[in-house]
């Protein structure tokens, strides 16, 4: 049966294998319990892109799900939102991942690259978008209820890779939807990283353990857009994800991720989002936003942007979420167990689009250039901009061209 997309961006199916749930034992409403500083909202602050989200969408459960570290996760939930048709052949599948703090509402973080003539075309592809494991917008993570105990997982929840997030949502879309192939998957950020492992994991039997890179059979995967990232986390990437996960760890309500529902650690919580803020962005866009300027009551402006947007913050998302979620992006590294990440790549055999970004200080634009010439199919192109690392999601425009030029070349 075809599947549809409401106006809504909600998504309805006939007579599919999914077990919905009503009330999901992992959907989170992200509000925080506690106070942090108050910040009154600049009028000219650098926004959060990703803005308030929501959970919604379609939930898949799989019934046991054995991550890297050997952790078997009983009845996982799988939230995700998909646009488009499904055609017969059930090969016109584009999969697009998140980044750290967004979730499968593709169609409110990236809005200008999907519908009918755009990038993500709904008029030729089924897009899907999937939340990833360990998140609090649907997916099972660490504030989801375990099912063997019926107690919220807290820091028990087990330790996850990007690649099992890949394996776990490969395994929904062939099971879920009985998807046949996938034209292509594209990412930004912690987005990109997925989109390597689709590349790596999408021969067919992928989703299974050993199905890597180099084996026999035809590639369930057709492509890739890796945006943003590089191969693997390196020290700088790791080192600032963990300076932000020590202002969390200084916050005394952390109790070693076990705190108290009632009173959370936001004020580490916030300062780790303040932290972030830094490396998405660049010392240009700062200085040209808030200079020295002051606000009424003597603060720089610059800071009370950056109060605001950890205050904001606290409203979307949890600390021990946070905390596991960056742990997991420092897991990143397509060379493990394939032999390190020279021969990893060049071990590729199908297009991948690399995309990076002239000013990106995060994942600096070096990384992408060197990604690019190991892939044999590896193709490069950068954006230009003054936005940083977050112009993956601020120049639409730019991306969307490069992506879209890409599936026209080679057909897909």
């Amino acid at each position: 049966m075809p599947l549809t997309v409401c106006t809504s961006g909600l998504t309805r199916r006939c007579n599919s294998p999914v077990r919905a749930a009503d009330s999901p034992s992992s959907l989170m409403t992200p509000s925080h319990r506690g106070k942090a500083t108050s910040a009154a909202t600049p009028s000219d602050a650098l926004k959060d892109e990703y803005g308030n989200l929501d959970a919604s969408g379609q939930t898949y459960v799989v019934p046991h799900f054995t991550t890297e570290s050997g952790a078997t996760m009983r009845d996982v939930e799988v939230r995700y939102n998909t646009f488009g048709r499904l055609n017969e052949a059930r090969d016109n599948v584009m999969v697009v991942c998140h980044a750290l703090t967004g979730n499968a509402r593709l169609d409110t973080w990236w809005s200008s690259l999907l519908g009918p003539g755009q990038a993500f075309d709904t008029d030729k592809y089924f897009v899907v978008c999937a939340n990833i494991l360990g998140s609090c917008y649907g997916t099972t993570g660490p504030m989801s209820r375990d099912p063997a105990t019926g107690q919220v997982y807290g820091p028990r929840f087990p330790h996850v890779t990007i690649r099992d997030t890949v394996r776990l949502h490969m395994r929904m879309l062939k099971e879920a939807v009985g998807v046949r192939s996938v034209a292509s998957v594209v990412g930004g950020s912690m987005g990109g990283m997925q989109a390597l492992e689709w590349a790596f994991l999408g021969l067919s039997g992928g989703g299974s353990p050993g199905a890597e890179a180099g084996e026999s059979g035809e590639s369930f995967v057709k492509s890739a857009v890796v945006i943003a990232c590089g191969a693997r986390h390196t020290a700088w990437q790791i080192g600032i994800s963990e300076t932000q996960r020590q202002a969390i760890y200084a916050d005394p309500n952390w109790q070693g991720g076990a705190f108290d529902p009632a009173a959370p650690p936001v004020q580490g919580l916030a300062v780790a989002r303040q932290i972030a803020m830094f490396s998405y962005r660049t010392s240009h866009g700062f200085e040209n936003k808030f200079g020295r300027a002051r606000a009424e009551d003597g603060r720089y402006e610059v800071r009370r942007y950056l109060e605001y947007q950890g205050q904001k913050f606290l409203s979307r998302f949890d600390a021990l979420t946070y905390v596991r979620l960056t742990e997991k992006m420092d897991s990143h590294d397509v060379g493990r167990d394939r032999g390190g990440v020279d021969a990893a790549l060049r071990s590729l055999r199908i297009p991948v689009l690399v995309v990076g970004i002239d000013s990106d200080v995060l994942y600096p634009l070096h990384e992408q250039e060197e990604m690019a010439g190991l892939i044999p199919m590896g193709e490069l192109k950068v954006v230009q901009s003054r936005n940083g690392h977050d112009a993956f999601l601020l120049e639409q425009q730019q991306v969307g061209g490069a992506i879209a030029q890409f599936l026209r070349k080679h057909q897909l």
